[in-house]
């Protein structure tokens, strides 16, 4: 009897288990679907995770995706907050709320995040992870910015490889930059896809700061085939913070020094629904060391975007660097001037619309403006001002298949300028075809060109063409080994002061020819100690065609009683050499970088050495050191982070031989007004 009564007791209970589970299974609900990238091909290691929005419950769901993008999400009934997240795709958030019993489909697209660290979007018509690149690329991050707290982009480009920085004077003096070998108006620098170079490439970076700013990207070789004039050894990308967080993230700092230094100003940022906002102000003042010496600099950015649908976004950036800076000259060689001034500001915008139609296109239309304006003062001559603008229009549509991608589109623009005070305008119109293809996971094939119609010198077909190779897939100690090969032609329009300037005694050439460039890149990159350890190498050659220079005239008159002259394309030279670079994490808290760049410049044809013997065939180029490098060590522990940064240049060519011309004749921005014009691209 007892036996009978135990029996029964336990089959009461297994039945009021099963009873138990079958109501739980009968209430639970599901979330299902599949994770895809752009190209269609599934996304697997994307974790999921719904928790609920009722905070007194702790009960979090979690998933993972498989290889194929399919996952599986069971939950109880109720609202939950749920996310989708792998690196480096753009997380994806939903609020989502369950029936008892419900099943739902939810089929995502992920898109790779722009500005991620290990993703290049300058390079290729679409992002591309930067292991993939053909293009050689060093990429800047958020968390290095912050690290190193820089302040200027001048100061966070001269550690790079292949970078060198010229400065003449201090803070506000003008500042140009050579990438691997190339004149100092051979790199196209954009903000969010707005180019910030003056027609012609010039680009000053004495006031250009890193306020809002979450990316910077260094597309070495000539990219002209994607960006047209200017991207002749390169291309600068510099990205602005996007709001994320649904609760607004305020920053403001203020630090002052010594010689009456001081800095201060804020950044705000979020997200409301459909709606990202990122806004920042700064200012910078200080005195200088020595008599007009002061410089001041206001930078403020702003950053919009608004997602009418999941396939469907609105984006528009603006940024604005105004600075005023006294510039006593070469103190030298002579007392300061007292009363030089130099006031420059830029203004950039640019406005994109990037929607979807179908699930293999994908489309683009965006314009912007740069407006430059720079007004130097040399008292007791009238001040001189040069004042320009570029203004374009781009369409650009994509198709997305399985193993890659083919787009094309146009893109116009307008270029005004006042060289010597006479209105010049210039209209260009291009048309180009990029595509890239991965026949195997281990290969990655990019092929495009460009055809550019310029107002100045005609129509140039530019192409590109690389290959990225994993060689070997590793662990341990000998990890993932990568090659890439990249070749790419390059051009660049005449300055708007050489072709239409109308200085009797210096006039433009209005049948000058672009500058030209031929580019090739190989590079090897290994990783090491379970990735501890990171070491590439590239080796580029690079040939100059066709450069602008200077021919003095020997017909002096009345109106010119010192010199004539105007412009030729006759100037020949290459850049050889190595860029080398070093990432270890020898500790969980340090971290150590280091590169070396060997650049060998020579002038292998010029039309006037006799103008300056810098000219002479078989010298380097003006201010590119053969030797450079740099070293950044940082540590971090918890919320404390220590950073050391440094980085040496060999012995560079340099030259005070100048041409004389007038005041306010063809080259005042590559100098203080009433100097003259360094040759060869200094």
């Amino acid at each position: 009897m007892r036996n009978l009564r135990r029996f029964a007791f336990l089959l009461l209970l297994f039945a009021s288990s099963a009873f138990s589970q079958t109501a739980n299974v009968s209430g639970d609900a599901q979330l299902t679907g599949t994770l895809t990238d752009p190209s269609g091909a599934g996304v697997g290691s994307v974790e999921i995770t719904a928790k609920p929005e009722d905070r007194s419950s702790g009960m979090i769901y979690k998933a993972t995706s498989r290889t194929d993008g399919e996952y599986s999400v069971g939950l109880s009934a109720g609202k939950y907050h749920v996310r989708f997240v792998r690196a480096p795709f753009v997380e994806r958030a939903f609020d989502l709320s369950f029936a008892p019993g419900e099943t739902r489909t939810l089929d995502l697209r992920l898109e790779l995040e722009r500005l991620s660290a290990s993703v290049v979007v300058t390079a290729q018509v679409e992002p591309i992870t930067s292991e993939d690149s053909p293009a050689p690329v060093t990429v800047i991050s958020r968390t290095e910015i912050k690290q190193r707290q820089s302040v200027s982009l001048p100061d966070l480009l001269a550690t790079q490889p292949g970078v060198s920085i010229a400065r003449t004077g201090p803070e506000g003096g003008l500042a140009t930059l050579f990438l691997d070998g190339g004149n100092s108006n051979f790199t196209k620098v954009l903000v969010d896809g707005a180019p910030m170079n003056d027609p012609g490439g010039f680009l000053n970076y004495s006031n250009l700061t890193l306020d809002n700013v979450d990316k910077v990207e260094i597309v070495h070789g000539a990219e002209s085939a994607l960006y047209g004039t200017d991207a002749v050894s390169g291309v600068i990308q510099i990205f602005t913070h996007r709001g994320t967080t649904r609760t607004p993230a305020a920053n403001l700092f203020a630090e002052g020094g010594s010689l009456s230094s001081a800095r201060g100003g804020g950044q705000l940022s979020g997200r409301l629904g459909d709606f990202d906002y990122s806004t920042a102000a700064s200012y910078f003042q200080t005195d200088g060391q020595g008599a007009n010496d002061g410089f001041l600099n206001r930078t403020v950015s702003g950053n919009f975007g608004y997602s009418v649908s999941d396939s469907d976004h609105l984006r528009l950036t603006v940024r604005s660097n105004s600075s005023f800076a006294g510039t006593p000259g070469p103190t030298l060689q002579g007392p300061p001037n007292l009363a030089a001034t130099d006031a420059l500001h830029i203004l950039s915008s640019n406005l994109s619309w990037d929607f979807r139609a179908g699930s293999h296109w994908e489309h683009r239309l965006s314009g912007g403006e740069t407006r430059i304006l720079d007004v130097s003062a040399d008292p007791p001559f009238p001040a001189f001002v040069d004042q320009f603008n570029r203004a374009g229009l781009q369409a650009q549509s994509t198709y997305f298949y399985r193993q890659g991608i083919v787009a094309g589109g146009y893109s116009y623009e307008v270029e005004n300028g006042f060289p010597g005070g006479a209105h010049a305008r210039r209209n260009n119109h291009a048309g180009f075809l990029d595509a890239r293809y991965r026949p195997h996971h281990r290969v990655t094939l990019n092929a495009g060109a460009r055809a550019e119609a310029n107002a100045s010198f005609g129509t140039r077909v530019v192409p590109r063409a690389g290959v990225a190779l994993a060689l070997r897939y590793g662990t341990g100690f000998w990890g993932d080994t990568r090659f890439h090969v990249f070749y790419g032609l390059g051009i660049k329009e005449p300055a708007l002061e050489q072709s239409f300037a109308t200085d009797p005694c210096f006039p433009g050439n209005p049948s000058l020819k672009a500058e030209r460039s031929r580019t090739f890149y190989a590079g090897l990159e290994q990783f090491l100690a379970s990735n501890k350890l990171r070491v590439s190498a590239d080796y580029f050659t690079n040939r100059f065609r066709d450069i602008v220079s200077f021919a003095p005239g020997s017909t002096i008159t009345s109106a010119c009683p010192f010199e004539t002259g105007t412009y030729f394309n006759t100037d020949l030279a290459r850049a050889r050499g190595v860029n080398f670079t070093l990432q270890s994490q020898p500790l969980r808290w340090l971290t150590i970088q280091g590169s070396y760049s060997y650049d060998a410049t020579r002038v292998l044809r010029s039309a006037n050495p006799f103008a300056d013997p810098a000219l002479v065939p078989g010298n380097p180029l003006l201010r590119r050191p053969p030797h450079s490098g740099s070293l950044l060590l940082n540590a971090a522990h918890r919320r404390l982070n220590w950073n050391l940064s440094g980085y040496f240049t060999g012995r560079r060519t340099d030259s005070n031989s100048r041409i004389p011309v007038t005041r306010g004749s063809t080259c005042p921005r590559t100098t203080r007004p009433g100097g003259g014009c360094p040759l060869m691209g200094g």
